[in-house]
């Protein structure tokens, strides 16, 4: 049997692991934010930025907030040792955060004027995402209303691993960018896809080690 002391340290790594998978879009969004609030000239990549800031000034700061806070709620003795702040940060900041990103993504493949290297296939992908995490935080506040904290803490690392796929694009992007240059429309999908199929691998993946462990010790003993 694990130590909870010891998984507690294991954890402490993944929450960083995980900041530091948003700091990037997180930077980018700051610079972005920069650029509404002084007025910056308007240019083909901004200018959609510019004429509607309130959506993407909305999804940053969302996403700062659900990533960052949300990377916490993985350290098992924080959630055993401090159930108040865990119900706290979940309904008062995860739930309406989660809620902003999710929405305002869907609402700027809506209606902002994309690049054109944002095909159409990606647009559907974007609204697949979007949609699929509104529905995992609904269902997740559903399974906590009738108190099964095991499907409750799935559905909402679900909805996390979408959220934090801005991180593992930059991944999935980064090294194309550098050998190839700008990639074209098939890659460029290729490639955002690739950041949320590769999170939602990992999420279910920790799902199923929790439900491993359930089956061994109890919903009381769990630590992950």
């Amino acid at each position: 049997m694990d130590n909870p002391r010891n998984s507690s340290g294991r954890q402490w790594p993944i929450a960083a692991g995980l900041i530091a998978l948003a700091l990037v879009p997180v930077l980018a969004g700051a610079v972005r934010i920069g650029e509404i609030a002084t007025g910056a000239a308007e240019t083909a990549a901004n200018a959609r930025f510019l004429r509607a800031p309130l959506p993407v000034v909305l999804h940053i700061v969302g996403a700062l907030v659900y990533s960052i806070v949300g990377a916490f709620q993985f350290l098992p003795r924080l959630r055993s040792r401090r159930t108040a702040w865990h119900r706290f940060a979940g309904r008062y900041l995860l739930v309406p955060t989660g809620i902003i990103v999710a929405a305002t993504g869907l609402w700027m493949t809506a209606f902002y004027e994309v690049p054109a290297v944002d095909g159409g296939a990606l647009a559907v992908s974007r609204y697949i995402v979007g949609g699929s995490m509104l529905a995992f935080i609904a269902l997740g506040i559903a399974a906590i209303a009738r108190r099964d904290t095991v499907a409750h803490g799935a559905w909402m690392l679900r909805a996390y691993a979408l959220a934090m796929g801005a991180g593992t694009q930059v991944l999935t992007s980064v090294p194309f960018l550098l050998m190839f240059g700008e990639p074209d429309v098939f890659w460029r999908l290729v490639q955002m896809d690739a950041g949320w199929l590769i999170n939602i691998v990992v999420a279910e993946w920790v799902i199923a080690r929790r439900r491993a462990a359930t089956r061994r010790r109890g919903p009381a003993m769990i630590a992950v």
